[in-house]
């Protein structure tokens, strides 16, 4: 039998729009002209940095000064508003508030949040509509019922009542936050330590709440951050001096008559270096809980 031998295929050459370098990719903003860029970002940053500038600069210039370069460097204002303006006893209360607010919205947004994540009951739907419509109410509408409350459980000019109060504030937030972190871990993470022995309980304290670390520190930042800068509880609920916070010693600055730059510009420096700090710890785990909730598990 002869076998007739079949000729190969010509090889065709791939077409190439140009030269090709190993390694490299066209990007899309490759082709973007750089001015197209750096002037939205240098206009953004000026006035992003022009008032923090200019606090810095009424901060830290001797008083009756109009130098636009602070010049001697003077820490007389902050002197004045720690010692004189009692911004010492400001800060305590509010780093106590802070981290109260924060211990209290994160354990009780955590239960609620599992049990709207793993449990289906009837009401289920309408509680989270409560919940999303809780958002909608502004704090002012609050003061007057909490007011109420805590003048009847005698709690009023304590620094409990603005702890509370900010707590309830931040909760139906927090526990969507909380509930939507909970479905991204499987479930079959549980049912595995389920059949290797733990209970419910430690099967969440062992497989679940390491996995939740970045959501539990979004929502407890955003909850000491809320709390540390919050004016109306503060101001409403305490009346004595030595139990104020922060912000309303700084709206102590300002009266009718006249407002000390340097005081104030120095108070609100006070006010922002602790939010400044804790956000430069957490960003990491803060990026990484915002985005863990846009991916499904």
């Amino acid at each position: 039998m002869e076998v007739t031998p079949v000729a190969p295929a010509p090889r065709t050459e791939p077409d190439r729009v140009g030269p090709r370098r190993p390694g490299k990719r066209r990007r899309a903003w490759d082709e973007v002209p750089r001015w197209h860029i750096y002037l939205p970002l240098t206009v953004y940053l000026v006035f992003t940095l022009v008032p923090f500038y200019w606090i810095l600069l009424f901060a830290l210039r001797p008083a009756g000064s109009t130098s636009l370069v602070p010049w001697p460097v003077t820490f007389e204002h902050f002197d004045k508003v720690w010692t004189e303006r009692s911004f010492a006893v400001f800060f305590q209360n509010s780093v106590l508030i802070g981290v109260a607010t924060l211990v209290m919205t994160t354990v009780v947004a955590l239960a609620g949040g599992y049990a709207l994540a793993r449990f289906d009951f009837r009401v289920k739907r309408v509680f989270m509509l409560a919940l999303l419509c809780s958002q909608f109410v502004p704090g002012a509408l609050l003061l007057v019922p909490l007011f109420e409350i805590f003048a009847n459980l005698q709690m009023i000019n304590s620094l409990g009542s603005v702890i509370l109060a900010e707590t309830v504030f931040q909760l139906p937030l927090s526990m969507i936050l909380i509930s939507n972190f909970i479905k991204n871990v499987p479930y079959s993470l549980e049912e595995a330590a389920w059949v290797d022995g733990c209970s419910r309980f430690r099967a969440f304290c062992s497989v679940v709440l390491p996995l939740l670390r970045p959501g539990l520190i979004a929502v407890g930042s955003f909850a000491f951050v809320h709390s540390w800068n919050h004016f109306l509880f503060a101001l409403m609920f305490l009346s004595n001096q030595e139990k104020q916070t922060i912000p309303v010693g700084l709206n102590t600055l300002m009266s009718a008559d006249s407002v000390d730059m340097g005081a104030l510009a120095a108070g609100g420096i006070i006010a922002a270096v602790p939010v400044v700090i804790v956000f430069a710890f957490i960003q990491k785990w803060l990026i990484t809980g915002f985005s863990a909730g846009a991916v499904k598990g």
